[in-house]
């Protein structure tokens, strides 16, 4: 370090500066305090609740030479008697600021000399599995709040030297902590790039919702309903995707990691797949495959069939609605499909121990009560709670409320054109699905633009000693895996 790397002439100028950035006293858990590294006089500055002041302690008291060291030189000196391998040099004031912002230890030395210490320790859990990605067999840990935890559960499962995390700092105030993780190689660099340039358009003064904010910036989302990426709060499904060519992006502060490219076929898997049999894995692809579908078009098609039932054979009967009610079909559909949505936004907000009592009064009693004074028919019940099950098995949730308002629209208009509607609604939601290209990434890809070998993988889960090839829509440079 040279005399223009100093960042004050003194450590009167120095506290000055902190003080007016932070504040004289203005904030309880900013400390600026004067120490001693031996004897050298130095100001220390870092937030109480992001340090851990124990090892802050012992590193000052207990990091000493054995012998005293003859050193004039204020720089040797320091880094002498604070021999720390967690020690840096900083030459800017941002940069100081920062740190201290960030959950470092900033010193400054008499003569002006700025240093960081990485001494951070972040409030948070201890990883724990996922409530929403649960497996019968299979690794129980799941990412945090803390991004330096979550790198190091991916790190603990691909001990590869290309493995990159990419940090990014994003927003103007809150200065938020973003990294891409990629392994260098496997990865698209043209998808990087894009990645990379649109993170530097981002200007906005923070992102309090984390990574929902941030695929809102990044994919440019809008009133898209779907979901344009893929959530996962399981470190072995990211390290999966990782080997696959895919980019995850960890945002501080958040337990769920974004996953990219991502099509429709991404959200639909579950790591029980993997955990299983390839020929039980393929079944269970095949039941959820198959109650995303019927999540879609149960409720239409019974209406339509329960409202035309002069269409229907004598084997087909029972699914008329035989019990007569003052409010039409359509409405009752509708504010039985509503009202679910209810029930789960109710659970939600409703205390863990007061919640199962909760959804059993208001799913079983209120739902036969309706029953018993004409309100519903029995069949819309039913198949209203059939709907909602089928919805539940998606595993991206976010799919899975895009799939229930898809629903809402394709009744509606079976409501108002009857046959025509449905299938006019469902030709709608097929072009607009193959019109999205988030990333460039077909959404709809195997089946459109078709590719017959990746459609196949899709559909069965193949044994993992199978020949495999990185998914085309990676655009990866080394698609042989093996």
């Amino acid at each position: 370090m040279t005399e223009k790397d100093k960042l004050f002439n003194s450590l009167e100028e120095a506290e000055n500066f902190l003080k007016e950035q932070f504040g004289d006293g203005e904030s309880f858990d900013i400390s600026i305090k004067h120490v001693f590294v031996k004897d050298l006089p130095v100001l220390c500055a870092y937030i109480s609740g992001l340090v851990d002041g124990i090892v802050l302690t012992q590193l000052l008291s207990n990091m000493l030479p054995d012998e005293d060291i003859d050193i004039e030189d204020e720089k040797e000196y320091f880094e002498a008697y604070f021999n720390y391998q967690g020690r840096s040099e900083e030459t800017k004031r941002e940069a100081i600021l920062l740190s201290i912002l960030s959950g470092q230890v900033a010193f400054i030395t008499k003569s002006g000399y700025g240093y960081v210490a990485e001494i951070r320790s972040y409030p948070g859990r201890t990883p724990a599995e996922p409530d929403n990605e649960k497996v019968i067999r299979g690794s129980r840990d799941g990412f945090i709040e803390g991004i330096s935890q979550n790198v190091a559960l991916i790190r603990r499962r691909i001990r590869n030297s290309n493995l990159r995390f990419e940090l990014h700092k994003i927003s103007e105030i809150g200065q938020t902590d973003v990294a891409l993780a990629f392994i260098k190689g496997i990865a698209s660099d043209e998808t990087l790039d894009k990645l990379r340039q649109r993170i530097k358009e981002i200007k906005h003064d923070g992102l309090t919702m984390t990574d929902k904010s941030l695929e809102e910036w990044l994919f440019k989302q809008k009133f898209h309903p779907v979901p344009f990426v893929r959530y996962t709060e399981r470190p072995d499904i990211t390290a999966a995707h990782l080997l696959e060519g895919h980019i995850a992006i960890v945002v501080d502060t958040s337990p769920s990691v974004i996953i990219v490219p991502a099509t429709a076929f991404h959200l639909l898997q579950h790591a029980e797949e993997y955990r299983q049999a390839p020929s039980v894995g393929t079944f269970v692809r095949f039941m959820r495959y198959f109650g995303a579908i019927m999540g879609l078009l149960l409720l239409p098609l019974w209406y339509l069939c329960a409202t035309h039932g002069i269409h229907l054979p004598d084997e087909l009967s029972f699914l008329e609605a035989k019990k007569k009610s003052h409010i039409p079909v359509l409405l009752q559909v509708l504010i039985g499909d509503i009202g679910i949505e209810f029930l789960r936004m109710a659970a939600i907000h409703t205390p863990s121990p007061l919640s199962t009592a909760m959804g059993l009064v208001a799913g079983v009693i209120i739902g036969q009560i309706a029953i018993d004074v004409g309100v519903f028919s029995p069949e819309v019940v039913l198949y209203t709670a059939v709907s909602a099950i089928l919805t539940f098995i998606i595993p991206s949730y976010e799919l899975g409320i895009s799939i229930k308002l898809f629903r809402l629209v394709l009744l509606i208009m079976t409501g108002i054109w009857g046959v025509n509607g449905l299938f006019i609604g469902i030709f709608l939601l097929f072009t607009y699905l193959c019109s999205l290209r988030p990333m460039q990434a077909p959404y709809l890809w195997p089946l459109i633009p078709f590719f017959p070998k990746a459609m196949l993988r899709v559909l069965i889960r193949f044994p993992m000693t199978a020949d495999a090839l990185r998914p085309y829509v990676v655009d990866s440079e080394h698609r042989k895996r093996s």
